[in-house]
This record gives structure tokens, sequence and C-alpha cells, in this order.
């Protein structure tokens, strides 16, 4: 076990963010999971961190809603002094997320700006809104795409978003610097989970066609993430920095 230090990870109650708390829970660090309306599961996330050994706090956040930063960020001040006895978190994880597709000429304009909300707006002012509630000599991890990358129609909304996200990394590793604050982010390619079974339900052939074009002959699964979030959120990557890592068992190269 290391030090033990506190990550807070959005949209951690499912999913790949339920796979990232997990593992940074398993590496020694206590955890504080977001959830948007599903208590329960996020309850369950809590109190698996908690049997492998580490605190936890769950908190309702919608990303979307930019309103409410300001109240989340009391309250998570709240349990940082009820339960730690502290005022800092070390770990910032921008996971929480939602699906939306949309080609040039059919895209509405209610679903790109949900999307923007999501993944570019939102983690832009919650990062904004909690940059002093993250310790010095911290870290920040965002989630991106592999469809940064890989061009398939309908996503380019989606993956706008994540490209931005992407750009922002850079220049946050750099204007956090003096504070010792690491900013990177990673880039899953397709992953069997919730955030897609729609997707994949409506063309079985899918996850077949990305597992023949995918070096490593399988989708990935949420457990093949939660891993290197740990490993951004680590010492060992203590020199990792302003970095887009791909996790996609070598999708579509």
């Amino acid at each position: 076990m290391n030090s033990g230090k506190i990550a807070l990870v959005t949209g951690g109650s499912r999913g790949l963010g339920r796979n990232m708390a997990l593992h940074l829970a398993r590496e020694g660090h206590d955890v504080i999971v977001t959830y948007r309306t599903r208590a329960d599961e996020a309850a369950d996330v809590q109190a698996q961190v908690e049997a492998l050994g580490r605190r936890a706090a769950i908190l309702p956040l919608d990303v979307a809603d930019l309103g409410s930063f300001p109240v989340f960020s009391a309250q998570l001040r709240e349990v940082l002094k009820r339960h730690w006895d502290r005022q800092t978190i070390d770990f910032l994880v921008n996971n929480g997320g939602t699906n939306g597709q949309g080609k040039l000429g059919e895209t509405e304009e209610g679903v790109f700006d949900a999307l923007a909300n999501v993944h570019f707006k939102g983690v832009y002012f919650l990062t904004q809104q909690l940059l002093a509630q993250i310790a010095d000599g911290g870290a920040i991890v965002c989630v991106s795409s592999g469809l940064t990358r890989i061009a398939i129609p309908g996503y380019g909304p989606y993956a706008a978003m994540k490209s931005a996200v992407e750009t922002l990394v850079r220049y946050w590793a750099k204007e956090l610097g003096p504070r010792q604050i690491r900013v990177n982010a990673i880039a899953p390619g397709a992953i069997a989970t919730d955030f897609s079974r729609e997707v994949y339900e409506a063309n079985p052939q899918l996850p077949i066609m990305i597992a023949q074009n995918t070096a490593l002959g399988r989708m990935g699964q949420a457990e093949d993430i939660g891993p290197v979030v740990a490993f951004l959120c680590s010492e060992a990557a203590a020199w990792v920095n302003a970095q887009r890592l791909e996790v996609s068992g070598g999708q579509m190269i």
C-alpha cells in the first residue's frame, strides 16, 4: 500500500468510472465517487471500496449543470472535512459523460449542446471550480476517446468535444506546472459497457468488426481502463505529463 491519497472520480458509479474507482482503491487510495441519478450504484461502489480497506464517499453531480458546481464544491469541502479532516483531494478524474451521435446535416442542436455541456464545458468549468481543492503535487486525468484518432461517421460532434479536452490537457499541464500538478488524458478504444450498449445491440456485427480490427483481437473491457488511470495517479507516472495515452489494444492501426 502507498501513502493513501484521495481521488475524486466523476461518473464513478458504473462502467469505466466504477472500475477506475476500484483500481484506485486497490492501489491504496481513498475515493470520492459522483453519480447523477443512481445513488444505489454509487453506494455499491462505496461498499466495494471500503471492502478493500479504503475510505469512500459519494456525492450527486450532474456534470452538464454548470450552475450546480459551486454547491458541489461546498459539498465536497464538507465531505473532506468530515471524513478526512482535509481541505483538498489529490486526484481529479474527469470521467462523467454521455453518448450522442449526429452526422453533418443531421445533427440536432440540442444533441450538440448536450455533448458540449458534458464533455467540454462541464470538464472545463468543473476543473476550474475545483482547482483550489486539488492539492499541489496532485494529478488530473481527463477521459478522451479513441475517436479523436479514428473517424467513424456519426461521432464527429462527440469526438470534437474530446479533441478539445485533449488540447486543454496540454494547456493545463503548462499552466499548473508551477503547482506540480500533472495533467493527462486517456483515450479508450471501443469498450463493452453500458455507455455504448444500445449501439452494439442495434449493430450486432459491430463488436465482431471491432475485434477483427484490433491488434489484440478483442473488444476492450472496463477492466482494461481502470489500471491505466491508477497508473497515471501513481508515483510511477510522476514524469508523465501533458500526454494523450490511448488504451485501445491497438484498434485500427
